[in-house]
């Protein structure tokens, strides 16, 4: 391991770095203990009251914010990524992680043989022919500006996320893979093509790193190849239940709310300190970066800092002051309570949030141990839990899009990571199937009352036009207004494509 000598003549490692940081500022503090000023910004928050010192030395990695910087590459890529204005200014999307049964949200087949339909029925919306579940009368009303696609089929294998967020189907070989060399997420790419020096991110995770409560960490969301400078700003959470579960099965609602990771001062810690720190990152961070990265990584601390010292994004994580009217519509979950705050951040111009229903199974132990992934109980944990939050959420948060002018700008965006089985198994759940299954887009860009591709009489399988994640991905990246053919530098500098063939599905846009 390549070392230097600081100033004082000690020799530090790369492994090193932040206990040689810690005692750096514990023996300045023993000299002499610096108070500074508590000046405040510009919108009136203290940096006292907002950051907090402990093991800083990269203001953007330490608490999963990302980097709000493109190098000269981004740079390029946003010069040549951008061929027009999107209709879509943002992107919602809600992931239903875990496999969602969509014959039994979208695409129902009440006149499927016995054990290969399901117990639900459907009903009316306000498109004629595009009936959805009778769990989902509030969905329905909103049929008229949604398009569904049915046809969705991949090969990268079950609870494989990686081929939504990236259009890159290639199989795992373990769903908690997160690796530097695997394609970037949509998200990320909008982060890439972020030129703006501080501000906000253009890309937010909620409510937590995906696979979090699995004690995993499921590919997808991530910068990829592009690097962990264009990681989602992850949120935290804290989810609880009403009661107890006493099995996997059992179906219960998730509450809470997501938060920023923390991120105060300690009592005596100054911005004077901070930036004390921060230099002496600067000083020991210049030997081991390679030309041209200092003013990039300078833009990152600065970026994160202003991130962190704005009342603006604390703002648009509170939602306690919010409406109890509106937030009783999203659902007072910790699915919509995120949806809540996902809104909050498009209207301050974020450009990609995702919401994820994710899986409590370990963290708190069988809080949800199942989500989407109904493999046991189908029909009692949809009717009891998931439709009808789903419902609560999806049309809340259409709701106030359309009640803020945001929904002609903001595309939304229901998928999940596969479908599940036709065939009723002996638990009375649906197990994994990938061959077929639904997404469901909305809003900006989206000609509503569409429906594209048909499967057979059973869900099965595709009748007619088949999609791919890769053509998902192509028709959010047009509603965008960004290339889908445009080509990003991988780790190696090599030109790569940002999702793996595909086309745009010009028949569902506006």
């Amino acid at each position: 391991m390549q070392q230097r000598r600081n100033s004082g003549g000690n020799r530090v490692s790369c492994t090193g770095r932040l206990e040689w940081l810690d005692e750096t500022i514990q023996e300045e503090d023993a000299m002499i203990r610096i108070l500074g000023s508590s000046r405040r910004t510009r919108d009136g928050l203290t940096r006292r009251e907002t950051l907090r010192a402990g093991g800083l030395s990269m203001l953007g990695g330490m608490f999963g914010l990302p980097q709000q910087i493109a190098a000269a590459a981004g740079t390029n890529a946003a010069e040549n990524g951008r061929k027009r204005p999107g209709k879509a200014k943002s992107v919602i999307m809600l992931y239903l992680l875990g496999g969602a049964p969509t014959q039994d949200m979208f695409d129902m087949k009440p006149d499927a043989p016995d054990g290969l339909g399901g117990e639900f029925n459907p009903i009316a919306s306000n498109v004629p022919g595009m009936d959805v579940c009778e769990l989902l009368p509030k969905h329905a009303k909103w049929m008229n500006r949604s398009a569904i696609v049915r046809t969705v089929n991949h090969k990268a294998g079950c609870h494989n996320p990686m081929a939504s967020w990236t259009g890159y189907p290639e199989p795992l070989p373990s769903i908690g893979v997160v690796q530097d060399n695997l394609p970037p997420s949509m998200g990320s790419v909008c982060e890439y093509l972020n030129t703006e020096q501080g501000g906000f991110p253009d890309y937010v995770h909620l409510p937590c790193l995906l696979g979090w409560g699995q004690h995993i960490r499921r590919a997808g969301p991530y910068g990829g190849f592009l690097g962990r400078q264009y990681d989602p700003l992850f949120t935290e959470c804290s989810p609880t239940a009403a009661k107890v579960s006493t099995s996997q099965y059992d179906p219960q609602v998730v509450l809470g709310t997501p938060r920023l990771p923390n991120a105060r001062l300690p009592e005596g810690i100054t911005l004077d300190r901070l930036k004390k720190r921060q230099e002496l990152t600067r000083q020991f961070d210049d030997a081991l970066r390679g030309p041209g990265i200092g003013e990039e990584f300078d833009r990152v601390q600065e970026g994160a800092l202003s991130l962190l010292t704005s009342n603006r994004i604390r703002n648009a994580f509170d939602i306690e002051n919010v409406d109890p009217k509106v937030r009783d519509n999203y659902g007072r979950t910790l699915f919509g309570s995120s949806a809540l705050i996902a809104r909050q951040l498009v209207e301050e111009g974020v450009r990609f949030v995702n919401v994820t229903w994710d899986i409590f199974a370990t963290r708190p132990a069988l809080l949800d141990g199942v989500g989407w992934d109904t493999h046991s109980r189908n029909f009692p944990i949809l009717k009891d839990v998931l439709l009808p939050n789903y419902d609560d959420t999806f049309s809340g948060l259409m709701d106030d899009l359309s009640e803020r002018g945001l929904l002609d700008e903001t595309l939304v965006v229901v998928m999940s990571d596969m479908g599940r089985t036709p065939k009723i198994n002996k638990s009375g759940g649906r197990d994994h199937w990938t061959f077929c299954y639904s997404v469901l887009m909305a809003g900006a860009g989206i000609q509503g009352g569409t429906i594209y591709g048909a499967s057979d009489n059973q869900a099965a399988y595709v009748k007619d036009a088949p999609v791919s994640p890769a053509d998902i991905c192509a028709t959010i990246y047009e509603c965008l207004g960004i290339d889908p053919d445009m080509q990003i530098p991988d780790s190696a500098g090599q030109p790569v494509r940002i999702r793996m063939g595909g086309r745009v599905i010009n028949e569902i846009l506006s």
